[in-house]
């Protein structure tokens, strides 16, 4: 029973762990490392490098993620119903 307590201890610490690197991340918002490693270079997400390693501050991606969604909320548009056209 310690192995799988001290296994759950493990696995929740690194979902509450505030710096994470970029396989943690990515796994958090739910995209491939790769396309994480495309944004971060191209500061499209907010990431900082730790020697020559991004990490990325979970404070910073939850902000970045309600910022990006008030963005896109705001900026789609309701569809106009179209008007039907009689032929009589």
């Amino acid at each position: 029973m310690p192995a799988k307590a001290a296994k759950a201890n493990a696995s929740l610490s690194v979902e509450t762990r505030e710096v994470m690197d970029i396989r943690q991340a990515a796994d958090y918002l739910g995209i491939s490392p790769d396309s994480l490693y495309k944004y971060a270079s191209e500061n499209t997400i907010p990431a900082f490098k730790l020697g020559n390693r991004w990490r990325f501050k979970r404070s910073l991606l939850n902000t970045w993620m309600e910022c990006e969604s008030e963005v896109q909320h705001v900026g789609v548009r309701q569809k106009k119903p179209v008007a039907r056209i009689s032929g009589r």
